[in-house]
């Protein structure tokens, strides 16, 4: 059973990578009666392997950006937006009553581990391995335990504790009980850890949907951040921030979510469609159109914090929609709403970005009493948003004060990204003051999302989290 499952997922992952390529690959497709040894026989069939994991990230819910993601459905669960859609699941999310039977939580989760699976697929199928290239071993191992790493880190922000699957045993892994948050967290680190050690600072043909060394350091930032080691994240955003020659905060905001952006860390490439379509699926969802139906609009909560009007996100990141009655608002990081023409890519999804990167260093620099080292790299932020720069002389301005402006900088900057309001509001210590937002129902136990029943149901060893 183990070996047929990971048969039919190989055959899966590697078909992903001969559909998405640029160039299609001249090799015979495999069928049925393709095996790991034989997916991992040459450089070139285990290559197409890995290319396939990264296709699926945009095919799997949880990180493409679509409406059952990781950005949109915690984008949902804060104050940024007010809700148009009729459908019962993201009615749910947006009210923070999230029943165990919600479909779109359960894609949320499901996605999750199959990524996952994936991802030790690849790890199992290197291991002992001496068919292949050593460097090409290396780059699957950095890049998988990179991949393992950011879909646990997103996971745990989520449920809690979950189960830690580190191999693709099937029967094993279907009655697997959940794993402490602290024993993930430590999983997390050391598959980052062991990522930063195998890849390049270069990215592969220049492609910046493939992680390189500092894709790495920028995440584990981020972990940090979340852990409250100031001082490593700290470090690890200084490395990135530092890396010059690959990195840059782009003055023109049109051209932050453009595929291979100097400020971009990690995308997602719509490639991972395998047809046509060239747009990504944030701007499906959320880019307004004459004709498209929208799920949300922002709120005037969320517009109320750009109140400075020269603020170029508010000028280039928000656009107004106008009706007989009233004008809405919507999000404009991404242009594209909908292309079929099948032409090149012009804008990939954006994971990670250099912005988010200095906002962690500068709370991290805040948190360890260093105001000026903070101030410094919010006004990076400020600068580039043609806003005033905060004066570090001010008489009131204390540690408390700057951790506010970094909260609302965060959020001026960051919408629509990856959850971010969520996660930060929770870090804070603030989630309580979603119980003011429109039809809340909001409790101290709405900070985890349920364990899916269907999951439960299959596996009678998984708990549910408190409140559900």
């Amino acid at each position: 059973m183990k070996n047929y499952f990971l048969i039919i997922l190989l055959i899966f992952t590697i078909s992903l990578g001969f559909i998405s390529c640029e160039e299609f690959l001249e090799v015979e497709t495999p069928d049925y009666k393709l095996d790991s040894k034989a997916v991992f026989s040459d450089d070139q069939t285990a290559q197409s392997a890995l290319n396939g994991l990264f296709n699926q990230l945009f095919n799997t819910s949880y990180a493409n950006g679509g409406s059952q993601s990781v950005s949109f459905l915690s984008a949902l669960s804060v104050d940024n937006f007010t809700l148009t859609s009729t459908t019962q699941d993201v009615i749910e999310f947006h009210q923070n009553q999230i029943s165990p039977d919600n479909n779109y939580n359960l894609t949320l989760w499901s996605g999750s581990y199959n990524i996952i699976y994936q991802a030790n697929a690849l790890l199992n199928g290197i291991d002992n391995n001496n068919s292949l290239s050593q460097g090409l071993k290396d780059k699957i191992e950095g890049s998988s335990k990179f991949i393992r790493g950011l879909t646990y880190f997103y996971l745990v922000k989520l449920y809690g504790d979950v189960p830690l699957i580190l191999s693709t045993n099937y029967e094993e892994n279907a009655l697997v009980s959940r794993n402490s948050k602290d024993k993930i967290l430590d999983q997390i680190l050391n598959d980052l850890e062991d990522a930063a050690l195998l890849l390049e600072e270069e990215y592969p043909n220049g492609d910046r949907t493939r992680p390189n060394y500092f894709t790495v350091q920028a995440l584990l930032a981020k972990v940090h951040l979340h852990l409250k080691n100031w001082d490593n994240a700290e470090f690890y955003s200084s490395k990135v921030i530092d890396a010059t020659s690959y990195y840059d905060l782009l003055n023109d905001l049109d051209e932050v979510f453009l595929a291979n952006s100097k400020e971009a860390i990690w995308q997602i490439s719509p490639i991972g469609w395998g047809n046509s379509f060239t747009h990504t699926r944030d701007g499906n969802l959320l880019t307004k159109t004459p004709t498209s139906n929208n799920p949300v609009v922002l709120s005037e909560n969320f517009l109320e914090v750009f109140n400075d009007s020269l603020d170029i996100r508010y000028q280039n990141w928000i656009s107004p929609f106008f009706t007989e009655t009233d004008t809405l608002y919507f999000p404009n990081k991404y242009k594209i709403q909908y292309d079929a023409s099948g032409g090149e890519i012009a804008e990939y999804s954006m994971v990670m970005r250099l912005a988010e990167q200095y906002l962690i260093r500068a709370e991290a620099r805040a948190r360890l009493g260093n105001l000026t080292g903070s101030i410094q790299d919010i006004n990076k932020i400020k600068t580039r948003a043609g806003l005033s720069q905060i004066d570090e002389f001010q008489n009131e301005l204390t540690k408390e004060k700057l951790l506010e402006e970094i909260l609302l900088e965060r959020r001026r900057e960051l919408f629509t990204e990856w959850g971010h309001r969520w996660f930060d509001l929770q870090r804070y210590g603030r989630s309580e003051i979603l119980q003011n937002k429109e039809n809340s129902n909001w409790t101290s136990t709405s900070n985890l999302l349920p364990i899916p029943s269907e999951e439960r149901e299959k596996n009678p060893n998984l708990s549910q989290n408190p409140g559900y």
